[in-house]
């Protein structure tokens, strides 16, 4: 019996079950390798099926990816939305952001660069999919620094640059992450709480 029919015979796994670990394994190699990086036969070989079987699945590669993106925004997002929408103090609410978003990456941090991967054709379902994540993200970026009043911001352009350097400041925390996977969720939260302190001064 060949591993096709194996992997797709075998009660043990349901395909639910089966679903969600080739979705692990392309956000693996998606966030590792990029869009155009990444193959069909290598998520197959991670899980240990055949590339017909995800394909039986997802139907293609770019649906196979956005199932990845929505997967993973539709995680931070509420994970983010949650903290945002609390009276929270400012500085307490950037590092309960930071914090929420680690401890929902934890399990998959490759799923930061999923989302922001920029690889695709443009004006493909991928591509659209991706922005609409980022989109979100960055307006709950936005909200976020809306409320820290202090920094005195009234300019649109200043705000949306503003956002633009906290999502590739979080972009940045996360390939270091990435390259030291022995670090926590909450051993990130701090360092990252601790660098952007240094950082604007706020010691």
């Amino acid at each position: 019996m060949d591993l096709a029919a194996r992997a797709a015979g075998t009660p043990k796994i349901p395909r639910g079950v089966r679903e969600q670990q080739v979705l692990d394994a392309a956000s693996y190699e998606f966030g590792n390798l990029g869009y155009a990086g990444a193959s069909l036969a290598a998520v197959a070989s991670r899980v240990g099926v055949s590339k017909a079987l995800v394909l039986s699945y997802f139907g293609s590669k770019e649906n196979l990816y956005v199932s990845c993106v929505q997967r993973a925004g539709e995680g931070l997002i509420a994970a983010i939305e949650e903290v945002i929408t609390q009276p929270l103090p400012p500085q307490q609410m950037a590092e309960q952001t930071l914090a929420a978003m680690f401890e929902t990456l934890e399990a998959r941090p490759h799923d930061w660069n999923v989302i922001n991967d920029r690889s695709l054709p443009p004006g493909s379902a991928g591509a659209e999919a991706g922005a609409a994540v980022r989109r979100t993200i960055a307006e709950q970026a936005r909200r976020g620094i809306d409320r820290l009043g202090d920094l005195d911001l009234h300019d649109p352009d200043d705000l949306a640059v503003l956002t633009e350097v906290w999502m590739s400041t979080v972009t940045a925390i996360v390939n270091w992450w990435l390259r030291h996977p022995d670090r926590s969720a909450d051993e990130m939260a701090a360092r990252s709480a601790r660098v952007i302190a240094a950082a604007t001064g706020n010691r």
